[in-house]
């Protein structure tokens, strides 16, 4: 979200990153709910096509009136790469892996395991991965399961596979985010949505007709407005900053924070019941967290100096 943020007078990296955490925490969290309603009415693989085309061509224009100068071939390539991965790749996988037969709790439960594949993919790479924060996203796993045991964890092989491959697409897709040069912040996003949402349509066009998305009512609309400005305009802004600003477990920390306040969000709102399970998930979220921001707030934690990206120049030429 660095495009957005670099606009704000907070008071240092602290600040901001709080700001984007609670962003990609809370708005991704209650985003569940929205996709559940809009789901109602629209087919699922539209709805992803429609969102994030539109989102693409908004940052994009928007991208263009702050000056933001156009990519070249090679950051167009990087950029659509990353949207191939986490918008087409990673978001399509889970909706076919539940047409495929995968229970909603294990699945909720193989996506946590995505900040474990980004640190790795980091670890790899050169980056240094305190052991504390090894330790968090194994915790925040283990939480994330038990909030989801009274969920169906019921597979097929094709369901399994899909779902296993999700959170991979997203890992890779953020690593790459991270390391491959890009165009400037607005514009990268632009691009990596507006691709990923025309591969999406492409996909959608053979199996969904776009007649129930066209046809949908109010509330599906009102949902699908609140994933295009709030999930992806907002939050998915904000990850993409922590993905440039943060250490990588941090980053990819929403992944289990994500369902405790999807739950908390379907009690308030949806008069879900809380189980026992949920006071054993949080302590163990909480803790995950801890260890998690003690491990990126240790010196030797820190990222290397060589770490930037290159960019773009933010204004046009003249």
């Amino acid at each position: 979200m660095s495009i957005i943020f670099n606009r704000f007078s907070f008071s240092g990296l602290i600040r901001r990153t709080a700001a984007a955490l609670f962003l990609v925490y809370v708005v991704w969290g209650t985003t569940y709910f929205a996709i559940g309603v809009a789901l109602k009415e629209m087919p699922p693989l539209w709805l992803n096509a429609s969102r994030f085309v539109t989102a693409g061509l908004l940052m994009m224009l928007w991208a263009r009136t702050q000056g933001q100068c156009l990519p070249t071939a090679r950051q167009w390539r990087n950029a659509a790469l990353v949207g191939a991965l986490m918008v087409f790749g990673a978001m399509n996988l889970v909706v076919l892996a539940q047409r495929a037969g995968i229970g909603s709790g294990l699945m909720a439960t193989v996506v946590t395991t995505m900040p474990m594949w980004l640190a790795l993919w980091s670890r790899l790479g050169g980056e240094r991965v305190p052991v504390t924060s090894w330790i968090g996203l194994v915790l925040g796993v283990v939480g994330a399961l038990l909030l989801a045991l009274e969920r169906d964890f019921s597979t097929t092989l094709a369901g399994g596979l899909m779902a296993f491959g999700a959170p991979l697409a997203w890992s890779l897709g953020s690593y790459a985010s991270r390391k491959l040069e890009q165009p400037a912040p607005a514009m990268a996003a632009g691009v990596q949505w507006l691709v990923g949402g025309l591969l999406c349509a492409a996909v959608a066009a053979p199996l969904e007709s776009p007649a129930p998305l066209l046809q949908a009512g109010a509330s599906a609309w009102l949902a699908w407005a609140y994933l295009l400005v709030m999930g992806t305009l907002v939050a998915l802004n904000a990850y993409l900053w922590l993905l440039q600003n943060t250490a990588p477990a941090l980053a990819g920390s929403y992944s289990f924070v994500n369902p405790a306040v999807a739950l908390l969000v379907g009690t308030v709102v949806g008069g879900e019941l809380l189980t026992g399970w949920v006071w054993a998930a949080l302590p163990l979220i909480f803790a995950a967290l801890a260890l998690i921001l003690y491990g990126r707030s240790r010196p030797d934690a820190a990222r290397p100096a060589a770490r930037p990206l290159r960019t773009a120049p933010s204004r046009v030429a003249g």
